[in-house]
């Protein structure tokens, strides 16, 4: 009888489970030599592998960018027919190959050789081709592959990724890599919109909607019917933030409007938030209060309204 393949894939993932914890443990001071190569770099890391090895380090080479750690993947075959001239003496070398006898890998670790580029090895065989050529190795354990007969790149390539993902966050807390230099890198998509910042979203300068405190409640109400985001800003003479108006207050004071000014009105310290904050954060915020927008006061501009951020400029960064 067949094993069912829910058996199987616990089986894949126990032992590559299994195999990372074994690599955690076996990793020595030639991580920390592969990573003052890859700080000590004045250029890009050259990341380079072919077949599954390759596939692998597209990912490492695209996690190091993404990370602060300028890098670029090179076909090892394509390198042999003019791709060599991408890389430069400024650069460090890193190659992956299981077994370190990837004869394509060659060329181009003559070339690393002749020109005195640093070469780092990823490889569970320190005494192959490649092994033997590189400045700083990283071996890794040689622990068989998941499908049991060795043919089939799995536990080898799992922990590959993980070297690559160590040495990518590692040298990203080395250099204070920030979540605003993340962004950065990644301005799409949901991540790039969970990384937002309310002052990349809000509305500026005369878009906000503010009067002052003895302004009547007529014009009050004109400037929110112009501006178009249901409630107005309400300031003192030096331009202070002392209060707001909403469609909550209005409702409250229907009796009284035509004769009231803002001051009256408003409803006094109201919830803001700063404009380095993550727009994730003014979404919390107004769920919470069941408001649709915030006022944006800048600590710096000492009560001074900056901008204004409405729900609907979150959802279309595609936050909520």
């Amino acid at each position: 009888m067949k094993t069912p393949f829910i058996d199987t894939a616990r089986e894949v993932i126990r032992a590559e489970a299994a195999a990372l914890t074994t690599l955690a443990d076996t990793l020595d001071a030639r991580f920390r030599d592969a990573i003052d190569l890859l700080l000590n770099s004045r250029g890009r890391v050259i990341v380079t592998g072919i077949g599954k090895s390759g596939h692998i380090a597209r990912k490492i080479a695209a996690t190091l960018a993404s990370t602060g750690t300028p890098a670029q993947f090179v076909h090892p075959a394509e390198a042999s027919h003019g791709d060599l001239g991408m890389i430069t003496s400024a650069d460090v070398v890193l190659a992956i190959s299981n077994s370190g006898e990837a004869p394509e890998l060659a060329n181009l670790i003559a070339y690393s050789r002749r020109f005195d580029i640093p070469l780092l090895g990823i490889t569970k065989n320190p005494g192959s081709s490649l092994g033997r050529q590189c400045d700083v190795i990283i071996e890794l354990p040689s622990l068989g592959e998941a499908c049991g007969t060795g043919v089939v790149p799995s536990i080898s390539t799992t922990m590959t990724l993980a070297v690559g993902d160590a040495l990518a966050i590692a040298l990203m807390k080395h250099r204070d890599f920030t979540p605003e230099n993340f962004r950065d890198f990644h301005p799409g998509g949901k991540l790039g919109a969970q990384l937002s910042r309310v002052g990349d979203l809000m509305h500026t300068g005369d878009a906000i909607p503010m009067v002052r405190e003895e302004t009547p409640m007529p014009d009050a109400l004109r400037i929110i019917g112009q501006k178009g985001f249901g409630v107005v800003a309400v300031t003192d003479a030096d331009g202070m933030l002392r209060g707001i108006i909403t469609n909550g207050d209005i409702g409250r004071h229907l009796d009284k409007l035509n004769g009231a000014t803002a001051r009256e009105i408003m409803t006094r310290s109201p919830v803001t938030i700063a404009p380095g904050a993550l727009a994730e954060k003014a979404v919390s915020v107004m769920n919470d209060r069941e408001i649709t927008c915030l006022l944006v006061v800048d600590p710096e501009t000492a009560g001074r309204v900056s901008g204004l951020i409405h729900i609907h400029d979150c959802l279309r960064a595609g936050l909520g």
